[in-house]
C-alpha cells in the first residue's frame, strides 16, 4: 500500500491543469482543519471549496470497486474506514463551513473542472449564483470567467451520497 500514489495522481493532476489553465489558483494537499493527518486534494481557502479525486478501489466506487478474495475480511475493513473516514472529513469540513466535492478518479477531467469552478464560483459570488442556493450552476450552463463551461446541477458531488 506504501506504494500506491496517495498526491499528484493522473486524474488529479489532469484536472489541476484544466482549472490551472482557466485562471484558478489553488492550494494542494492542504490539511483538514481538526484532522492533521487528512489532506484536501485541491484547495480553494478563500471561498472555502475542498475538492477531493477519489481512487476507485480505495474509496468504494459503486461502478469499479473490486473485492478481493485473499484476505477478504481484512480488505472489507480497511475499505469500509476508508468509506467512513471520507462521511467524517465530509462533515468536518461542511461543520467548518466548506463546499465538499468528491469525484471519482474515472470521472472525465473537463467534467470535473467545470463543476470545480461552478462551485468557486458559487462560493465566491454568492449573491451573483441567481439559483445556485437551490442547487444550480451559477448562471446556468454559461461561460465562466477563464473558458471552463459551467456544468448544470449542483455543486456538491460525493461518491458516498453523504
Amino acid at each position: 500500500m506504501s506504494r500506491q500514489a496517495s498526491r499528484d495522481t493522473t486524474p488529479e493532476v489532469a484536472v489541476r491543469r484544466l482549472l490551472y489553465a482557466a485562471g484558478y489558483r489553488y492550494r494542494l494537499h492542504r490539511k483538514v482543519p481538526g484532522h492533521p493527518r487528512r489532506t484536501i486534494d485541491i484547495a480553494f481557502p478563500g471561498p472555502r471549496v475542498a475538492v477531493f479525486l477519489d481512487g476507485c478501489f480505495w474509496h468504494g466506487c459503486p461502478q469499479h470497486a473490486t473485492h478481493p478474495k485473499a484476505n477478504a475480511d481484512w480488505w472489507r475493513r480497511k475499505l469500509d474506514g476508508n468509506i467512513a473516514r471520507d462521511r467524517e472529513t465530509n462533515r468536518c469540513l461542511a461543520e467548518a463551513g466548506w463546499t465538499v466535492l468528491r469525484f471519482w478518479e474515472h470521472e472525465d477531467p473537463a467534467a470535473v473542472a467545470d463543476r470545480v469552478a461552478a462551485a468557486v464560483i458559487t462560493a465566491r459570488h454568492p449573491a451573483r449564483a441567481g439559483g445556485a442556493a437551490d442547487g444550480a450552476a451559477p448562471g446556468g450552463a454559461g461561460a465562466t470567467p477563464g473558458g471552463v463551461q459551467a456544468a448544470r446541477g449542483g455543486v456538491q458531488a460525493t461518491p458516498d451520497g453523504a
